[in-house]
């Protein structure tokens, strides 16, 4: 594969054109050949324009403007280095041999119940190194993960996988094995992901560099050095792809066992006691659905254990549970149950958001109202939207009428009640009439959202017709 690309002249347009059209080849050959194993790789990660869309990509995310170890952040590469003298510099390294990822920047984020999150941040240098790396191995695994996978994959999404438990309850799979993985991102097995890499990947080049961010290191919070022995930095851009190459062990032991059945043949298995079993994943958060039994879901426990000793990882004893879909469950934010259905005696499968995720965003608002009283009111409307905006579109396929009318009423109580604070001189008729036209938080053209006001649609389920960006869907099984 042709990979002399001209750095200097090469545009962001002519080079994601270019990473397109190899990313499609490389699809295309993994699914025609599953068990094809790749060689010379590495050419590819050192691409120009594979590190140029790498470096735009790492640009383009938040976590541009926090620092690694080398204090640097994409700021600093653009605005004092040079992007251009930054990446000839980054390919260089790479071509020799020389290139050798610095540890992570430890830092704690706060978890619900006091816990603590290790979020690892890598060098700017790191990143565009990882991303380039997942540009490279993406297309080719993508060919491997199978249709019940859905997080951190392109073209998927929590409502894809929250829509198929839906369809699968309303299809007889009503008891529900919800795992939880004890520290996953902190306890995967390095010698797993390496041997489950090499697999698909014969490049030794491409697999050191991957080892070599896996054995980078941890700079603590505390100034300490530490080693590496399992797990991939959370917040890495290569880990989420790790992690599913992974955790796709789950979801190939269920397809397995799918796969070897007839429709007829599973259709029998119900007429004779027997249970059948789909997963959903989506990273390291899972369910096994179980058309069967409440015991036939107890016994998936000690299996889906076995399937994880591999990989390094535990299941949580105290956060594995099982419950009938009667019962009703919550999962990535959202409440699944059976409920009659108003006016009728029909029972159907319903969302809507759960009292975890709505309190969540209640939190956000209530701190937002609490402070930045020396700010006029569009920097606070500027600031809710956001939240408000994202929060009813990430639940707005669910049955959230009455929770986006009940937030509506709680967003504008609170800031009213700032308005009141910030203005205690005012009169009430003066500050509705500045603030509230209409009875709504109002100034000059920033409005608030009024979540009563999105839409509510259906999601629709998409099974195994998800297309890839370098190939079109293809249809699944059924239930």
């Amino acid at each position: 594969m042709n990979t002399g690309a001209p750095w200097p002249t090469l545009s962001l347009e002519q080079a994601q054109a270019r990473v397109l059209g190899i990313q499609t080849k490389l699809h295309r050959w993994a699914t025609d050949d599953p068990d094809r194993r790749f060689d010379d790789l590495f050419n590819l990660v050192c691409d120009p324009a594979f590190l140029l869309v790498a470096w735009h990509r790492v640009r383009a995310n938040k976590g541009a403007r926090t620092a690694g170890v080398d204090g640097q952040t994409a700021f600093y590469v653009e605005k004092i280095r040079g992007e251009h003298v930054f990446l000839a510099e980054l390919r260089a390294d790479l071509k020799a041999r020389t290139f050798a990822p610095l540890p992570v920047r430890e830092r704690m984020i706060p978890k619900p119940g006091g816990k603590q999150r290790r979020l690892g941040i890598a060098t700017i240098r790191d990143r565009v190194v990882q991303a380039a790396c997942k540009l490279v191995l993406e297309p080719i695994w993508e060919a491997d993960f199978r249709p019940c996978s859905y997080g951190f994959r392109p073209g998927r999404r929590a409502q894809d996988a929250i829509e198929e438990i839906r369809y699968l309850a309303a299809r007889s799979y009503e008891w529900v094995l919800e795992g939880d993985i004890t520290a996953c991102f902190d306890e995967l097995s390095h010698v797993g992901i390496m041997d489950r890499l090499r697999r698909r990947i014969a490049d030794r080049r491409v697999l050191g560099l991957v080892k070599a961010f896996l054995k980078a290191g941890i700079l603590g919070e505390d100034g300490a050095w530490r080693d590496t022995t399992t797990g991939a930095p959370q917040g890495g851009i290569l880990s989420p792809l790790l992690s599913n190459v992974a955790l796709s062990v789950l979801d190939e032991h269920f397809a397995t066992i799918w796969a070897a059945a007839t429709p007829d043949a599973r259709r029998r298995r119900r007429q004779q006691g027997q249970a059948n079993y789909r997963i959903i994943r989506y990273a390291d958060d899972f369910v096994v659905m179980v058309s069967g039994t409440r015991e036939h879901a107890e016994t998936l426990k000690a299996e889906v254990a076995a399937v994880l000793v591999p990989m390094g990882l535990r299941l949580s004893e105290a956060k594995t549970t099982i419950a009938h879909i009667d019962e009703g469950l919550d999962f990535l934010g959202f409440r699944i149950q059976r409920c009659q259905q108003r006016g009728s005696t029909r029972r159907y499968v319903y969302t809507w958001p759960s009292k975890k995720a709505l309190a969540a965003v209640k939190a956000k608002v209530r701190t937002l109202t609490k402070v930045m009283h020396n700010q006029p009111l569009r920097v606070l409307l500027h600031q809710l939207n956001r939240v408000l905006r994202g929060w009813t579109t990430y639940f707005r396929h669910a049955a959230s009428a009455a929770t986006f009318r009940y937030l509506r009423a709680f967003a504008w109580r609170r800031v009213v009640c700032w308005l009141r604070r910030k203005h205690p001189r005012i009169s009430w008729k003066k500050l509705r009439r500045r603030y509230l036209p209409g009875w709504w938080p109002t100034q000059g053209t920033v409005v608030m959202v009024n979540p009563s006001a999105v839409a509510i649609v259906r999601y629709r389920y998409r099974g195994a017709k998800i297309a890839t960006p370098w190939i079109s869907g293809l249809q699944g099984p059924s239930a």
